[in-house]
């Protein structure tokens, strides 16, 4: 009988071992080679690539899939349809890529692919291709995909193609067959539409064969510079640029044959790289941009955590600003400060995306959003601009949207927002008060510490929104699934008003409302007629948690919980002192839609 119950008790261990799903963090593990044969006069390439994709996963994987992005720049692509048929179409796009011809167009072309030297079977499904592996790939086990292509760059329309406005060659980002993610929500095989990507960490070899008076700038060291740092020269009037990038999850590169190439020594030995062409209308700002940028890099070291390349790059091309791996894209005929701003904003997605790679197609407001925030506070910091609240654009942008009828939630994939309105302002306003607002919630200070403790724990994987609020609990002590939930997967909003305020004698007493289906804690400024001001600070039951007096000079006075079910609260306070104004959030931080009814002016 005890045999059997010992039986039983360890099948039902192992059951609930199962339920709990406890399978520790992993992630998928790439290495690129490729050699790329680039010929300008046709704006053609040929490429060849080896790739060795190691299997971190307990899955055993029988498929995988590649991106081929530059299929979208063709007559009747998704990308070409989605623009014309959204309500408010990117003026980048429109109708343009059902105008392109044939030599204009964009594609990647699968000669050959084979799964350890046997060859595969494949479909090309618009920007994606779908392969079935010969040999299924076991948990641990690695394979060796060989690829050889060919390849056209489109006219350049977005992020990627040929000759833009400002006369940049070749903008080359998301040019490469690229392997698409896997991870333990299974494959992320989006097609291309229009927004954000997702890559598997890894390393990159990279030669390019070019016409010899071309300057290339982008992701990683070059392998085999001269004295001038040009690539090496071969025959038939071209270079092999050859580029090694380690632990990255994509690979960018631009070129141009009038690019004016500087470096600058930025902190902790990284050198800063400023390719842009040679034309005397913008040479100043970019020069004056250089030391500026290294301040900026030293801001995000300071309140992030420390760049951990070698090297950063900021080119001209692109079709406004985009971050990559080790660069950024940039337009480059702007005024001084709108060059500082771009740059600001896409070298601060070398944290956010970029070293903590989240799943932008499905996370965008922590792309943008916590881009927008840190690049908004080192430009106040940096360039002097003495703003009492750097935030109040992204605060305007979201009451907008929140009070239109047309907000959709933040957990929205990036394509299928009903508007290129709605994304923009969901993914950066939105998403950049959702980290002004923690600050609020939890205090400034541990808000702070929060961001870097999250880029300690997570830099060179895939966080997930779940994983950041967590790392926000353990640094603050507080409850805080209700503030993730709420603000990015509902559209419910914040409002709460002052709905009486009485005075009889000493006693006095305050009637508060919360009118919007979203919770908060609440800071309230009592002001005096003589002056005085104090606070008082009513704690939200489901944060289980204070936070410390943001206005530690100031007298405050932590009241009892308010619980969300209950959608009034009232307290009195003795004073001898007559009353002014009372005021919810003095600091404007939390993003209550309704301004109006937050200040009670006594009579």
């Amino acid at each position: 009988m005890k045999l059997v119950l010992n039986i039983v008790l360890l099948f039902l261990a192992t059951i609930t071992s199962f339920a709990q799903n406890n399978t520790s963090y992993w992630q998928q593990k790439v290495s690129y080679k490729m050699d790329i044969d680039f010929d300008i006069e046709k704006h053609q390439y040929q490429g060849n690539q080896e790739l060795v994709y190691t299997n971190n996963s307990p899955d055993t994987l029988r498929k995988v899939y590649y991106h081929l992005y530059f299929n979208a720049f063709q007559p009747g692509s998704e990308m070409d349809i989605r623009s014309k048929t959204i309500s408010d179409p990117d003026d980048r796009v429109k109708n343009r890529i059902s105008n392109l011809s044939p030599s204009e167009t964009g594609y990647i072309k699968v000669n050959s692919l084979t799964q350890d030297k046997n060859s595969l079977k494949y479909k090309v499904v618009g920007t994606v291709l779908e392969v079935a592996l010969t040999k299924e790939l076991l948990p641990g086990a690695s394979t060796t995909f060989n690829m050889n292509w060919d390849a056209q760059v489109p006219v350049q329309i977005r992020r990627s193609g040929r000759y833009n406005k400002e006369g940049v060659a070749y903008s080359m980002t998301q040019w490469f067959p690229k392997l698409a993610e896997y991870d333990f929500e299974g494959w992320h095989a989006d097609p291309y539409i229009a927004r954000e990507f997702h890559g598997v960490w890894g390393d990159f070899d990279v030669k390019i064969s070019i016409d010899r008076d071309f300057i290339i700038g982008g992701t990683g060291y070059l392998q085999n510079a001269d004295k001038e740092g040009l690539g090496e020269k071969i025959k038939k009037k071209k270079r092999i640029w050859h580029f090694n990038a380690p632990d990255v999850h994509d690979f960018t590169w631009a070129a141009d044959n009038e690019y004016i190439h500087d470096t600058h020594e930025g902190p902790n030995g990284v050198t800063l790289n400023f390719y842009y062409k040679n034309n005397p209308d913008i040479i100043d700002n970019w020069k004056q941009l250089q030391p500026i940028t290294a301040k900026l890099l030293a801001y995000f070291n300071t309140h992030i955590g420390n760049y951990p390349y070698k090297q950063y790059s900021v080119i001209q091309g692109g079709d406004g600003g985009m971050e990559y791996a080790m660069c950024t894209l940039i337009t480059g005929n702007r005024k001084l400060n709108s060059l500082i701003g771009v740059t600001s904003h896409e070298l601060a997605h070398s944290w956010f995306q970029f070293l903590l790679a989240t799943n932008e197609s499905k996370h965008e407001w922590m792309d943008e959003g916590f881009t927008s925030f840190i690049s908004n506070k080192a430009m106040n910091e940096v360039m002097s601009q003495n703003k009492e609240n750097p935030f109040t654009g992204a605060y305007r942008g979201y009451n907008y949207i929140a009070t239109s009828g047309k907000e959709q939630p933040q957990s929205t994939h990036a394509d299928r927002y009903d508007s290129n309105t709605g994304y923009g302002i969901g993914a950066y306003s939105k998403g950049a008060v959702f980290m002004a607002q923690l600050g609020y919630i939890i205090g400034e200070e541990d808000r702070d510490e929060t961001i870097k403790r999250y880029f300690s724990e997570f830099k060179f994987k895939h966080p997930t929104p779940n994983d950041f609020i967590r790392v926000a609990e353990k640094v603050s002590g507080a409850e805080l699934d209700w503030y993730l939930m709420d603000w990015t997967q509902t559209t419910n909003t914040i409002d709460y008003g002052i709905a009486n305020v009485t005075s009889e004698g000493e006693e006095n007493t305050i009637e508060l409302q919360r009118i919007g289906l979203m919770p908060m804690p609440i800071d309230l400024m009592v002001r005096y007629e003589d002056g005085s001001e104090e606070t008082f600070y009513i704690p939200l039951q489901m944060m289980r948690s204070d936070k410390a007096n943001p206005n530690p000079s100031m007298k405050r006075t932590v009241l009892n919980d308010w619980a969300w079910a209950y959608p009034t609260y009232n307290f009195s306070f003795k004073t001898n002192k007559k009353i002014k104004n009372v005021e919810i959030d003095p600091s404007k931080m939390m993003a209550d839609i309704n301004a109006e009814n937050n200040i009670f002016e006594m009579k």
